[in-house]
């Protein structure tokens, strides 16, 4: 996919270390679903980074992005100064995180996860579903989007809920004081706070650990797997990567030859050892790749194995019917054979 150069409308300091970016309409190839993410690419002290950040627009509104600022981050530092009128790269709205009509959604968010939330939350209310929020943070002052909040919770008054949990600001009931775990979503649960047997979608957003926590216990407590939705945030470097197996390992000493298929073109070029996966090595000669997160997370690198055999380091993204069809991920993928044929183009 193309990266489309946006005029910046607005930034706006949602906390001391979080903005939101909107910016202005672009015509055609920007529609999206609440829970959609933005990919966002920009020259930082020589790099050629991009990040991806999602999207917090309400229902009419200007398409928006809320970015967190990650200490010793590269991009989110970046991003904390731009301002209206600055252009910067971005791609088209790409994303599972969405919602099926449900009409009792509980979303569980922590941080800088709040901002799918509010536009998902949003977006739910207006057609007339029941929200559920139960939202982590530090303290009060943490809390990104917090007026968009405030401004659902008055107008839907009747259908939604909004839950603080704060870790280091105390609060009068004890249950929402703490970290979100299994067990606190549980007794919630257990007090009439929320209602995980009538949800027909559960939606986590936040740090790997809190998502693998409270998946674990919902399942435990009978929420169908299929009704549980996730996605996690991913910095550099966070993601525990597999090491090579004897086959991958093979394969790179000997060069395995690379074939990949992106809009209609055939390219080829040989992975080594020095390459830890297909996206790197594409990289090394010069030739772009889709990817964003590079981490095994959004799914914009998704391929499928055509010819050959590959391996992932990690997989957050892919469901199991897309493995067994033969997708990949190529910011993941380490050839086990001689040859591997990739193609970006197929549905």
């Amino acid at each position: 996919m193309m990266f489309h150069d946006l005029t910046i409308r607005d930034v706006r300091h949602e906390t001391p270390d979080a903005v939101s970016i909107t910016f202005e309409t672009p015509e055609g190839g920007f529609d999206w679903k609440p829970g959609q993410y933005l990919t966002l690419r920009a020259d930082v002290r020589g790099e050629d980074a991009r990040r991806s950040y999602s999207i917090a627009s309400l229902p009419g509104q200007p398409l928006c992005v809320g970015v967190k600022k990650v200490e010793g981050g590269l991009f989110s530092p970046f991003c904390q100064d731009l301002k209206p009128g600055d252009s910067i790269a971005v791609m088209p709205p790409e994303g599972r995180f969405v919602t099926h009509g449900e009409n009792n959604l509980v979303l569980i968010a922590a941080g800088s996860g709040i901002t799918p939330m509010v536009s998902i939350a949003g977006e739910a209310l207006a057609r007339g579903a029941r929200v559920t929020l139960v939202y982590g943070n530090r303290n009060f002052e943490s809390i990104m989007f917090r007026d968009q909040l405030d401004a659902l919770k008055d107008r839907y008054v009747d259908r939604f809920t909004l839950i603080h949990v704060l870790s280091r600001e105390p609060q009068d009931v004890d249950l929402l004081n703490g970290r979100i775990t299994g067990e606190k979503i549980a007794a919630l649960g257990r007090a009439g706070a929320i209602d995980l047997d009538g949800a027909d979608g559960v939606f986590l957003c936040g740090p790997g650990d809190m998502i693998d926590d409270v998946t674990a216990t919902l399942e435990g407590q009978g929420v169908p797997r299929e009704r549980i939705h996730f996605e996690r945030f991913y910095q550099d470097g966070e993601a525990p990567r597999a090491p090579r197996s004897a086959q991958a390992q093979a394969a790179a000493e000997a060069g395995a030859s690379v074939e990949v298929i992106l809009d209609g073109t055939r390219r080829q070029f040989t992975v080594s050892a020095e390459d830890d996966t297909v996206l790197d090595a594409a990289a090394r000669v010069g030739l772009e790749l889709p990817y964003s997160c590079k981490g095994g997370m959004c799914c914009t690198c998704r391929c499928k194995v055509t010819d050959g055999s590959a391996e992932m380091a990690v997989n957050y993204s892919l469901e199991p019917w897309e493995l067994e069809a033969g997708f990949t991920l190529a910011c993941q993928t380490r050839p086990t054979s001689d040859k591997l044929v990739l193609d970006f183009d197929a549905a």
